[in-house]
């Protein structure tokens, strides 16, 4: 198995996917590409571990040499389209040449999702590819899609939505029947904007025939009650939930932290507790959860967080592993081929 991974994509590129390829290495049973300018990287390597090139530190890790990168700025269609030599556009082609079997990229989401559409390919019957983050909740955890792929939807889409994250959950993750419920600042069906009371009927309708356990409406305050295994939502609404969600979770860790040292008798207090402690800020942590899976198009495809750091990457290496031995994609065509 072949993990192709893009080095430039990132805010930390391509310090942290470098670190967290060769962190992530003998932990896994695939193969590493990394995809991006070799000068670069071998230079890094130099910086970080004193060798000329990467086969001096793994002979499991790959690179396939690029000349440019997609930037967080570019117009999504334009950067694909231009920039043929891209360490995304190149990637992409790697999986769709076959020549590797999973794609993760932290790069521009509007490219990627423009560049999984285009290059890849949708799976037939699904209108828009979707961004399917793991978060934290309560006991277990929840999924939530769309996370920024798309930020204009049909209520089609989120019927969409709803039907592959049932499929996932209940075919990878082994949940019997999922609870879903869409994104709203009601639970009334009466609550919401023309998009989300019209996509409430339309789910609803079709429960019965797509299978989907569907609660209605659910509101943010009760997404992580542990009794939701999914929510569903519109691109745009999605990606504010998601880094609302991240920005608060460092407030407690933060917080947690500054209050435990604040002086000697919270110290000492704090040792007893600290395996429940740490505990806590690892169930917590959404880096456990590694990146998000773009469900939908024919291969798999994983969005790495724009921001991670090594130990991001390196989680998200183990799960794109994970990804491609449950056959996730697959699974996801027979469905709607069903359909």
């Amino acid at each position: 198995m072949k993990i192709i991974l893009d080095a430039m994509g990132g805010d930390n590129a391509p310090d942290a996917t470098i670190k967290g390829a060769i962190k992530a290495i003998n932990e896994i049973e695939s193969e590493i590409i990394l995809v991006g300018n070799e000068k670069i990287i071998n230079s890094k390597i130099k910086e970080f571990y004193g060798k000329e090139n990467i086969s001096e530190v793994s002979d499991k890790i790959k690179i396939y040499n690029t000349t440019e990168t997609i930037e967080m700025e570019d117009i999504p269609t334009q950067a694909i389209k231009q920039k043929k030599d891209s360490s995304m556009v190149v990637g992409f082609n790697l999986l769709k040449q076959k020549q590797g079997d999973v794609f993760i990229s932290a790069g521009n989401s509007g490219a990627l999702l423009t560049g999984a559409t285009l290059l890849v390919g949708r799976i037939k019957g699904v209108d828009r590819p979707a961004i399917a983050p793991m978060l934290p909740s309560y006991k277990k955890g929840l999924l939530l899609m769309d996370a920024g792929a798309n930020t204009n939807c049909k209520p089609i889409n989120l019927l969409q939505f709803a039907q592959m994250a049932n499929i996932y959950l209940r075919k990878i993750r082994n949940i019997d029947k999922p609870v879903i419920g869409l994104l709203n600042i009601g639970t009334e069906e009466t609550k919401g904007n023309d998009l989300t009371k019209e996509s409430y009927h339309l789910i609803k309708e079709n429960a019965e025939k797509y299978d989907i356990n569907f609660i209605g409406n659910v509101e943010g305050r009760e997404a992580f009650s542990g009794k939701i295994d999914a929510i569903i939502t519109d691109g745009f609404t999605g990606n504010v939930f998601l880094k609302t969600v991240e920005g608060m979770g460092k407030l407690v860790k933060k917080s947690l932290t500054e209050n435990l040292k604040k002086n000697v008798f919270t110290i000492l207090g704090t040792i007893p507790a600290l395996p429940a402690i740490k505990k806590f800020a690892k169930s917590m942590d959404y880096k456990e959860y590694g990146g998000a899976l773009f469900l939908g198009v024919k291969k798999p495809v994983v969005k790495a967080h724009g921001s991670s750091d090594e130990y991001l990457f390196y989680f998200t290496i183990k799960q794109a592993e994970n990804f491609v031995k449950s056959n996730t994609v697959d699974v996801i065509k027979k469905e709607f081929e069903k359909n």
